[in-house]
């Protein structure tokens, strides 16, 4: 399955570039982390504050909630997201407590009638 997600970065250009260096090459463990729960892919994409993240899925793995879990209970993981949190900040309409919230599809080409 693939899932759209936002997320904003904080106003700050030092920051921002520091975020990317980050994601030129993120903690092996991590990417263990997200393989190991059923991520098959993932991609991040920026223009100006605002993120992106496309996220492909093995369903007959990923659990989004058994992820939360792990994430909570890995310290390794929990010191990466802690880490990122430092640049990252909530869009106007993500809910209290929450990062990277859905992004709702308006259109597919792939669903146009020729």
């Amino acid at each position: 399955m693939r899932t759209v997600l936002a997320l904003d970065l904080k106003d700050d250009p030092a920051l921002i570039a520091e975020y990317e260096q980050h994601h030129q090459r993120i903690w092996p463990e991590i990417a263990a982390h997200l393989r190991r729960h059923g991520v098959t892919g993932m991609e991040i994409y920026r223009l100006g504050t605002r993120m992106m993240m496309v996220m492909d899925t093995d369903d007959s793995i990923f659990d989004a909630a058994a992820m939360a879990a792990a994430t909570d209970s890995d310290p390794k993981v929990r010191a990466w997201e802690e880490l990122m949190w430092r640049f990252q900040a909530p869009t106007p309409w993500t809910p209290a407590g929450q990062k990277w919230v859905p992004m709702t599809r308006i259109f597919d080409l792939d669903a146009q009638q020729d």
